[in-house]
């Protein structure tokens, strides 16, 4: 049986991207790990402005803001979870603030109906502050064509017919659980790999026998 290289040599770079990743969130945990504390002190402060400008500024993540939505322009529909634990469709309202200006989006509550039409037009918003999911596809980001996550509030009063989204945790953006991940993932990346390597030896030596 001849073997593989190109295969091997593309997994093998993909492996080792994988680690190396891996490497690099271990490297940063003491600075992340600091910045979860600053966020979990951050939802014990006082209740501020949200501020307009972005990229969002990790130092405010997770505290507690207030905003006025002059109008809401649109809806976004994503999955996720009330803060029951129940899974559903996340409402994100994209929010006018002005003539001009970036706006504000706002995660106003969870639907266990997908097809639900959110009846809130706007209004003042209270809420935990953290980036907005990503518009820009896979390709997109893998190609950097991005554009700053604005800031969104995760509201801590629904909009009328929807549940309150699952608060968001400070913890989860841990650069411990990233490592891990990678690590495990390079891991997995071998096991298929040699099980496929496995396999092809198996059905050479098997081809090899009834042609004997």
């Amino acid at each position: 049986m001849r073997f593989p290289l190109l295969p091997t040599l593309v997994v093998a770079a993909a492996v080792a991207t994988m680690v190396a990743l891996g490497v690099w969130q271990l490297g940063r945990a003491g600075e992340r790990d600091a910045l979860i504390d600053r966020h979990r002190a951050n939802r014990n402060l006082p209740v501020m402005a949200l501020p307009t400008a972005y990229p969002v500024d990790e130092a405010i993540l997770f505290r507690r803001a207030t905003a006025f939505c002059l109008e809401v322009v649109g809806w976004r529909r994503l999955g996720g979870k009330s803060a029951s634990d129940v899974s559903g469709t996340r409402f994100i309202a994209d929010c006018r603030t002005g003539a001009e200006g970036p706006g504000f989006a706002a995660d106003m509550g969870v639907s266990r109906d997908p097809k639900a039409e959110p009846k809130w037009r706007g209004g003042e918003v209270t809420g935990i502050i953290v980036p907005e999911p990503s518009r820009e596809g896979l390709l997109d980001r893998i190609v950097g064509r991005t554009s700053p996550p604005r800031p969104m509030l995760v509201a801590m009063r629904p909009a009328p017919d929807l549940e309150p989204s699952r608060m968001p945790s400070p913890s989860a953006n841990s650069s411990w659980s990233y490592a891990f991940q990678w690590f495990l993932f390079a891991l997995m990346a071998v096991s298929v790999y040699l099980g496929a390597l496995r396999r092809r030896a198996k059905a050479a030596v098997e081809d090899e026998a009834d042609g004997a």
